[in-house]
């Protein structure tokens, strides 16, 4: 019998198996000791599911659902259950995965009425009875000509746009039973392997519950999150106006020679979000109630420098005096900096800010008083004041820009009325298609990797590499004070994966193979891969996107 040697990295192992023995049998036959289910697994640093089969010499790291990789994998399998429970109930609606909030992904489900809550619970039952009946997902690989004619009869026009317009030879679909779907990752190998989820109403639509990351034994709490919610469906109103719901209507509007139209009136929609941002401000001021610290707040680019600059000039033309005010240089002291876990000096910690001061600083200048401004020496580690001195006019705002302005804790002495809080973040509201939703982690990922390649000298490797700590410091810092913004501001722009691509791609291609950073590059690239690329020359120099490529008017 031939055979192939696997070597597996969770128990540093070598063994030979059948030649096509699946990864599901190649871990059955390891028993390895995981506390939660194992969905997935990196074959040579690139991800595939339980169902791969193996033909040749592989390295394989199996995956649960506490890794990014294998909760994908887990929500998608999710994903199709949920359609196909409500294909069977609802054969003339339309289910719409729009995108992640309150812990969970909030589904659109459109029937003709309003849903009700009859109707969600039969849609948990049917999905139930599926999970429960274990039924196999199978996967065909054909011709794309073949999986559009095939999506084209069954009416899914979604789907051959974005496979008539991906480029690619040869694609591949998925069936569970009679029930036909498209997914752009791994799904596990039967509907049994789903050990948890919920499904409940959530305002006018569903929200699909997913176990908990840090608990998978449990699920994500429900966080209420109404502003961003509104944020995602008024962006989400204006793709569909424009009539450009997900990637295969945006690529077939570049083929037809739209990209700068789109490109000039996202940039205009943006533009005047902020002057009514900056309206807002000026208005309460007028009101009695005078703005004097405007806090903005926003995860890993999510443009909230840029965004503050263009603030900056929006309330000059309201006549005001925007004055930035550098968070950086309330640093403590180096050796006063508090440690994280590790022993290593953790500068995203509230408490690596002197607060004492910095709100004594603040209520001075609310005071009218004038202070001596401090500069931080990222050499010495230590504060240090060079004469800089500020006093505030009737006409000035501070603009406070960092991660934990809206930490209720940054600023407890100052009075609520004097404060305007703004959240920034890339919430990419065009899909794939229908089921296929864009994580807006991605789209900040990807503009990260642009930066950090052009203006720190950090590899794609390097930021890949740094980004689950980037990612935690902001679930613990940022995440839970999101919903305290006055007002939240989408950073995000229809057109903007198409302009990444062309720049990001031979970054990403300058990952190693063997290194572990490899299957998240090799994700990246394969989903930028389904824009069709757009050039950066009709970009704006004001445009937010400028802070990632170049060629700005804004000095950073």
């Amino acid at each position: 019998m031939d055979t192939v040697r696997i070597y597996c990295k969770n128990n540093d192992e070598s063994r030979d198996f059948p030649v096509g023995s699946t990864l599901a049998d190649i871990f059955e036959e390891m028993h390895l000791d995981f506390p939660y289910p194992v969905v997935s697994a990196k074959v040579n640093n690139r991800s595939e599911g339980l169902s791969f089969k193996v033909y040749n010499n592989k390295d394989v790291e199996f995956l649960d659902v506490r890794d990014s990789s294998g909760m994908r994998t887990y929500v998608r399998t999710l994903c199709f259950i949920l359609y196909k429970a409500v294909s069977e109930l609802f054969p003339e609606g339309k289910l719409f995965v729009e995108h992640p909030v309150s812990k969970g992904y909030f589904c659109n489900l459109q029937i003709g009425r309003s849903l009700q809550l009859e109707d969600v619970s039969a849609i948990k039952r049917r999905m139930q009875e599926i999970v429960q009946a274990d039924l196999p997902f199978h996967r065909t690989e054909c011709h794309t000509t073949e999986a559009v004619a095939l999506f084209t009869r069954l009416g899914m026009d979604d789907k051959v746009k974005l496979l008539e317009s991906s480029g690619s030879l040869y694609t591949y679909y998925y069936t569970l039973g009679d029930t036909v779907d498209y997914y752009y990752g791994n799904l596990l190998p039967s509907t049994g392997r789903i050990y948890l989820f919920d499904l409940v109403k959530y305002y006018d639509g569903l929200l699909l519950r997913i176990p908990c990351k840090e608990n998978p034994l449990a699920l994500g709490d429900i966080v209420k999150q109404e502003k961003m919610l509104e944020v995602f469906k008024e962006h989400l109103r204006w793709n569909s106006i424009v009539g450009l719901s997900n990637v295969g209507d945006f690529n077939l509007a570049c083929e037809h020679g739209h990209a700068t139209d789109i490109i000039n009136v996202a940039e205009a929609l943006q533009e005047k979000r902020i002057a009514q941002i900056a309206d807002a401000i000026y208005h309460r001021t007028e009101e009695g109630r005078p703005v004097r610290l405007v806090l903005i707040s926003g995860p890993s680019s999510s443009g909230k420098t840029t965004f503050s600059k263009r603030l900056s000039v929006q309330l000059m033309t309201c006549g005001l005096r925007p004055f930035p005010l550098a968070l950086d240089n309330y640093f403590v002291n180096r050796e006063d900096t508090p440690r994280d876990e590790r022993g290593d000096y953790d500068y995203e910690s509230l408490y690596a800010l002197d607060l004492p001061q910095f709100n004594a600083d603040l209520q001075a200048l609310l005071r009218g008083e004038e202070i001596a401004l401090p500069t931080f020496n990222f050499t010495t580690g230590r504060r240090e004041y060079r004469g800089d001195r500020l006093h505030l006019t009737d006409s000035t705002i501070l603009i406070l820009e960092g991660i934990h302005a809206l930490n209720p804790e940054l600023t407890p002495q100052i009075p609520e009325a004097n404060k305007f809080r703004i959240y920034v973040s890339a919430l990419t509201t065009i899909s794939l298609d229908d089921h296929n939703w864009i994580p807006t982690t991605d789209n900040r990922l990807l503009r990260r990797i642009i930066r950090d390649y052009n203006y720190r000298g950090y590899s794609a490797r390097e930021t890949i590499a740094r980004w689950p700590s980037v990612r935690a410091g902001e679930d613990k810092w940022i995440f839970p004070y999101q919903e305290n913004a006055d007002v939240m501001f989408n950073s995000a722009m229809l057109y903007e994966l198409a302009v990444l691509r062309p720049h990001v791609e031979p970054v990403l291609s300058g990952v190693p193979r063997h290194c572990p950073e490899y299957a998240e590059a090799y994700r990246l690239l394969k989903f930028i891969k389904y824009f069709t690329p757009v050039q950066d020359k009709e970009i704006p120099p004001t445009s937010l996107l400028r802070e990632y490529l170049g060629g700005s008017s804004f000095k950073y």
